[in-house]
């Protein structure tokens, strides 16, 4: 699996168009704390249980209509749940896999808030809510 900070992720998807790019948080998150535009959204796992999906490699290759050399890139909050998922697509048989690090929001700050540090948001990078 390669890491790639959020800046790297989005010139990586600027001059991979074929790339996709995942995020892997709940729906809720996805939906009200907001996502990179064009995100495609597959959850890893969903409250209130937290179990993990066990549908989500498939979920992926019918995503990438069974392409498993297409490059996924996969984002969470903070780039932990987003490793774990890589690495059940890569013993799906998915060849470029890349995690977001960082995630989305980032790392918690010493007055346990996101977003004030790194992330796809604090990089200023195209996000939107729905």
């Amino acid at each position: 699996m390669q890491h790639l900070d959020p800046s790297a992720a989005y010139a990586y998807l600027a001059e991979h168009p074929e790339a996709v790019l995942v995020d892997c948080r709940t729906e809720i998150e996805h939906m009200y704390v907001g996502h990179p535009i064009g995100a495609e959204h597959v959850a890893w796992q969903e409250a209130p249980d937290w179990e993990v999906n066990r549908h989500f490699a498939e979920q992926v290759v019918r995503l990438v209509k069974k392409d498993l050399a297409r490059p996924v890139l996969l984002i969470c909050r903070s780039g932990k749940r987003s490793v774990d998922a890589g690495l059940v697509l890569e013993a799906a048989g998915f060849t470029q896999v890349i995690n977001v690090t960082e995630g989305f929001e980032g790392p918690l700050d010493d007055n346990f808030h996101r977003g004030t540090q790194a992330g796809w948001r604090f990089r200023g990078l195209p996000w939107q809510q729905s």
